[in-house]
Order: C-alpha cells, then structure tokens, then sequence
C-alpha cells in the first residue's frame, strides 16, 4: 500500500515524464468543432423604433444592432462620446441606403421601447417555471457532451470555450478608442479548424464551409478565427483542467522557480550593466531594473493607427515619467503615469537607486515628451538578451518569480496560527492583494458596492445589539446561579455562555468579511491568483493551517489546479 509520500513522489515523476517527452504535442486529435451563436430572431412587431419622434421599421441587419445599443442603455457606455461615434459609424455601414439617408443623428434615435422589451424578457427569464428551467439545462448538457469534449491521444479531454460569442458592440477597458465598435457575427467562413488527419472531422453546419482545416500537433488550439476589432486571434482550447494545460502551468512555475535560484546574480550583473560604456547596454539593464522591482510588463510594439495608447516597459516615452531629486522626504524619486494593457492605468512614485536615477536623467537629455525613454531598446531585444541569461526567461517569468515570491513572504508575515478561519482567509487575501497591487492588477468599484456595503453594515449593526442583548442574559444567569446554586441554573448559564460565543464569533466574521470587501473595492485579485501565484503556495498555506481548499480555490479553480492540490505538502517552498 503506498504511503501518502509515494503518492507524491508518483504524481511528481508523471508531471516531469510528461514534461520531458514534451506532452505538448499530441499524436491523435478529434473533436465536434464550436457552438455557433443562434441567428437573430426580429423583434415583435408591436417593439417598436422612433427616429425624430416618428415610428420606422428598420431592417433585420440594422434591427440588431440597434439592440445591441438597446440592451446598454442603462450602461454609462452608452453616454460616451466616443462609445456613441464608433456604434452610430458601425451601425450605418448596417443600414440599407434609404435607412442611411434618413438616420443622421443618433440624438434623434428613440431605443427605449426595445430597452424595456430587452429588460421584460430578463424579468420574464427570472420568473421561469422549474419545467423551463430543466429543460433549459438538458440542452446545455446535450450540447456540452457534444461539443464540449475532445479526444486527445485516447483520453476525453474537457474543451474550455466551446461556444463562439455572439456578436455585440465591443466595451474595451477604460476609455479604449475602440469602444462601441460592432463586433461581427462569427461565421463557419471565418473559422480554422485543427485535429488529426486520421480523426473524424468536425462537420460545418450544412450549406457552410470551415476557412480551413489543419492538422498541427504543435499547437494545444482546436479551433481559431481572427475577431474584427483588434485584428486578434481567438482560439478555442483545452479545459484548464486538462492533462497539457496543466502541464504548461507546471512547467511556468517550474521556470519561475529556476529563475529563484539564480536571480541575485541577474540582478548583479545589470546593476554593474548600469555603468556600461555603451547606452544600448545601460537602457536595458534600467529597464530590466523596472520589469524585476516593479513587475512591468516588456510590451510589444504596436502599429500606428486607432488601438488604445498603451505601453509597457520598452515603449515608455519621455512623458510617461517624472524625476525628482528629493520628494516627500525621500530621495530619487521617479514617478511613472502611462496607460497599461487593458488600458489600465500605471501611476506609482517610488525611490530608486542613485544609479538609476543618473541614468534615467541621461536617458531624458535633449528629448521631446512624445519621444521613446528607452530608443536603443525594444521588446525583442530584450527578450534575446534574457533568454541569453537564462533559458526560458521572459519578462513574464519576472512577474510570476516576483508574484508568487511576494505571496510566501506575506503569507508567512501575515498569518497567526491562533487566528480564526475567516481571519486567516483575510490575511491570505490582504497577501494576494500584495501581489496584485505589484502587477497593478486594479479594477473599478462595483456599481453595487455601496449597497452591499450598506447591507452588511446593517448585518454588523443587528449582529452587535444581539450581542449585547445576549450578553445582557449571560449576567442575568450568572446572578441568578450565585443566589440558587442548582444544577438548572448552571446548565442555563453554560447555554448563555456559548449563545455569546457564537454571536462573537459571527460578529468577527462579519466585520471581517465587512474589512476585506473595503480593501478589495478597486484591486482584482484574481488574475494574479490563477495566472501568477504558483497555487502550491496556496495549496501549502491551506494545509499547514487547516484551512479548506475551497475557501481559497472555487471549483473551476480547484480543476485547474488539480496538480498542485495532489503535489504540494505543508511544508511546500517556492
């Protein structure tokens, strides 16, 4: 019978046989191909369409994308300006040419009829009969067992995003230059699709053709189509749960973890780079100083045109960053405000080193605000320069390196053995916030924040005059116990006792609960969480302290990670 410790070692051995036979590449690959989102259905006839005050029956091509509009309009989306110019340009390339001529003005356009038809049909979709609502539920299974597997090398492996997404108006993060753009309908036209020669090939819906068919066993991807807005590839893949996407994330941290064991000396050598002769040499060892301290991304070099104005470490410009010889009682300070991926804002000061900050200051001479920070560097002449340290390193190797080592110190600063479960599990999020804060992982207050805020403020509140009402009881029945001494008025005390330790112990949960959403209100911890944290890290916490894994891990989280939860012990060092 095998000891728990030979389990490990066995699960350990198949992940790094896998890796050495690189069991990224399959050998036989046969799969159904991706749902396609339902055609558009037209409106009732009495939902009706007002341009200038005046009813007018639009098109089915311009009828849906009008409701795409429609459905937002509730949405602050729809009171941008920008959102309003790309949905109104995209819109009329819809129209037919008499609907062109007479919608000219999107202020004149009255969608509130299909708006309140949009929201009875949400309404009517919450009122639904248990009959409905099964057989709603059996067709998702009859479709997910038809597409929603694959075969790869004789085992049923779960597909992740089966399903290709319907077309809508393009959203974007912060205030994308792209946003409102139409989102076209996916067609059978549009699609690639990849499996095994030998398979039995994915059939197009009838009448339809695939754009191609592949068979390249170096790619994990079964299907693929280039979206319209950004010109990017989609793809649909592989459950996360799944044998090959668990292996890649083994193998991801696995290189983070090699980098650990020679990083001080990478950090060496581009500090002593700081002094070079040679500029090219000294802008890429003050970069690669951001990317380690800072966790920035590299960024890739974009096309001039309409994509959003963001960067990353390589495109930084002269106006992206101040410098400050002195500032709040610290010295060389560099302040840095740019557009991030996603078009989330970067703004951090933060002190660096005298050598640095000479350098930076070297790096601004004789510069204009729109001119590159760092013009003998891009991303692939870092990229070659890292790889030339280390093999496999990339810029994202930093920042999961750095992540999941800023975790385990914090996890180990943060956590008391003697804590409560829920004050663990606060400690944990305020060690993952950490982490986040570091990859500027932010995101913006919930609409409904306030609100629940408020409601569980109100919980805290009852919560605490119940406390006190039983605690008010607890010292009735201990006087009454010291003037009678009988065993009735003793078990009525132990009965209060515990009645007060179980409102305490509710209270506390509440008002941590009440902390931790406050401190969370404008960071996502989750990306960090499932793409930068090694889990065996949380994994290890979770055990060493007694805490259930899904307290830290969802189910579809705990699929994915299945790996780490069968490897990692208590005792688990990054």
């Amino acid at each position: 019978k095998m000891t728990k410790t030979t389990e490990i070692d066995e699960k350990k051995f198949r992940w790094e046989e896998e890796r050495s036979t690189d069991g990224s590449k399959w050998r036989f690959l046969e799969h159904n191909g991706p749902v396609f989102a339902p055609s558009y259905e037209p409106l009732p006839d009495k939902v009706k369409f007002f341009y200038d005050g005046k009813h007018m029956k639009l098109s089915p091509p311009a009828e849906e994308v009008a409701t795409f509009f429609a459905k937002m309009l509730d949405h602050e989306y729809s009171t941008k300006d920008i959102f309003r110019k790309n949905f109104f340009k995209d819109w009329r390339k819809e129209m037919t040419s008499e609907e062109k001529s007479k919608i000219t003005d999107l202020n004149k356009c009255n969608f509130s009829q299909m708006n309140d038809y949009f929201k009875a049909q949400s309404e009517a979709r919450k009122q639904m009969t248990k009959e409905e609502k099964r057989k709603i539920k059996e067709e998702n299974e009859r479709l997910l067992q038809e597409y929603g597997f694959c075969i790869m090398d004789n085992h049923k492996e779960r597909i992740g995003n089966f399903r290709i997404e319907p077309p809508g108006l393009f959203r974007g993060r912060g205030d994308h230059p792209k946003m409102g753009m139409l989102k076209r309908r996916i067609r059978p036209e549009d699609i690639i699709i990849n499996c095994s020669k030998d398979s039995k090939q994915p059939k197009p819906p009838p009448g339809k053709k695939w754009k191609e068919v592949r068979h390249d066993n170096k790619v994990t991807w079964l299907a693929s189509w280039t979206e319209n807005i950004q010109g990017s590839i989609k793809y649909i893949m592989l459950n996360p749960s799944s044998r090959i996407k668990g292996e890649k994330d083994w193998q991801k941290y696995e290189t983070a973890r090699r980098l650990k064991k020679c990083v001080d000396r990478l950090r060496t050598q581009y500090r002593d780079d700081w002094k070079s002769k040679e500029m090219r040499i000294r802008q890429r060892a003050v970069a690669l100083y951001f990317i380690d301290k800072l966790a920035l991304r590299a960024g890739n070099e974009k096309e001039e045109g309409e994509t959003a104005d963001t960067v990353g470490c390589c495109s930084l410009r002269v106006e992206h960053i101040q410098l400050y010889p002195k500032m709040d009682e610290q010295e060389f300070v560099v302040e840095f405000d740019f557009l991030g991926k996603d078009s989330i804002r970067y703004y951090n000061k933060i002190p660096v080193e005298k050598r640095v900050f000479k350098n930076l200051q070297l790096f601004l001479e004789n510069k204009q605000p729109e001119d590159d920070l760092f013009d003998r560097l891009n991303t692939s002449i870092l990229n070659k320069h890292l790889q030339e340290l280390m093999d496999g390193l990339t810029a994202k190797v930093f920042r999961t390196y750095n992540a999941s080592i800023t975790l385990q110190q914090q996890l180990k600063e943060l956590t008391t053995s003697d804590d409560s479960i829920p004050a663990k599990i606060l400690s944990y999020n305020r060690a993952n916030r950490a982490v986040a804060i570091l990859c500027n992982h932010q995101r913006a207050p919930p609409k409904t924040f306030e609100k629940s805020m408020q409601n569980l403020q109100t919980k805290i509140d009852e919560k605490q005059i119940q406390l006190s009402t039983a605690r008010k009881q607890l010292k009735a029945a201990k006087a009454d116990h010291k003037a009678s001494h009988d065993d009735k008025s003793k078990k009525t005390v132990e009965v209060k006792r515990k009645a007060v330790q179980r409102i305490e112990e509710q209270l506390m949960k509440l008002q941590v609960q009440a902390t931790d959403r406050e401190e969370n209100k404008q960071i996502a911890l989750g990306t960090s969480k499932l793409n930068y944290l090694d889990p065996r890290i949380s994994v290890a916490w979770c055990k060493k302290y007694a805490i259930p894994i899904e307290k830290i891990y969802n189910k579809t989280q705990r699929e994915k990670f299945a790996w780490a939860i069968d490897m990692a012990e208590k005792d688990y060092v990054f």
